[in-house]
């Protein structure tokens, strides 16, 4: 059984959740995703799975490895309540977006997401991963075919960059979508890679040469701003240089622009 936490989360677009624990509850996060805590709150970092007790050695470093594959840190941070009064803890999203609450018990005791998008979760949720069996996904799946899989009766909160939007699927009912853009889903969905199709559509298209398709029955989280098409766009402007013209179509011809201008920055 998880630890039933009471949490609120806060802001619109940077948002941070507050969890409270009472005398004795655990939450587990990710490593470098606290923001602040309560003088009673007391942090420990991990090696291992913090929700299976007496974890030996081996299972331990097999625990490591497997958190290693889907791009996460070797240790985790727990922060626990060990006073008589009840205690806070905050975790802040690492870039725009929303935080989304998951009640496993709620939604049949396992869920599937991305890497990255585990920010905490009550202690008794397993974090462990799912491979992705279909060749197509492993070999073009975008975000990476190791997925986080999520198992347990607690709570968990998700971090999905951008706006959020949350689809019900029927069975057999298909959807298509950028394989960044997809936060998580339910065991039930099957998941594969389709080729976008078309010379023009792959060269001219900008959408990519594969696309997620997703098969009903079941529930899946999308997200309008994937990190890596944020970061894609950061590093696409990271070298050029502003001015108090910027804007101006002079300033975007680049050097033909400051030749004009006389070489004014």
């Amino acid at each position: 059984m998880s630890d039933v936490i009471d949490y609120e989360i806060y802001g619109s677009e940077m948002q941070f959740a507050e969890v409270t624990l009472d005398p004795g509850e655990m939450v587990i996060a990710e490593a470098g995703a606290m923001m602040y805590m309560t003088n009673g709150i007391k942090m420990e970092t991990m090696f291992g799975d913090p929700s299976q007790q007496n974890q030996g050695f081996f299972d331990k470093v097999l625990t490591a490895g497997k958190r290693m594959l889907t791009g996460e840190s070797l240790f985790m941070t727990t922060f626990s309540n060990g006073g008589a009064t009840r205690q806070v803890v905050a975790f802040a999203s690492p870039y725009p977006g929303k935080i989304i609450p998951f009640h496993l018990d709620e939604l049949g005791g396992e869920m599937i997401c991305q890497k990255d998008a585990f920010l905490c979760g009550a202690r008794g949720v397993q974090i462990s991963i799912a491979f992705q069996k279909k060749v197509g996904v492993a070999l073009f799946g975008g975000e990476g075919f190791i997925m986080q899989r999520l198992i347990g009766d607690g709570i968990v909160l998700i971090h999905a960059g951008g706006t959020l939007l949350e689809k019900t699927l029927a069975v057999g009912e298909i959807i298509k979508l950028d394989t960044g853009c997809l936060v998580a889903l339910q065991p039930s969905i099957n998941y594969d890679i389709g080729f976008v199709g078309g010379i023009k559509n792959t060269l001219f298209g900008g959408e990519g040469l594969f696309l997620a398709t997703l098969t009903g029955p079941g529930k899946v989280w999308m997200q309008s701003l994937p990190f890596s098409r944020l970061a894609g766009r950061v590093l696409a402007n990271a070298g050029s240089k502003g001015s108090k013209d910027e804007g101006s179509v002079l300033n975007q011809l680049g050097g033909l622009g400051n030749m004009i201008m006389g070489g004014r920055e």
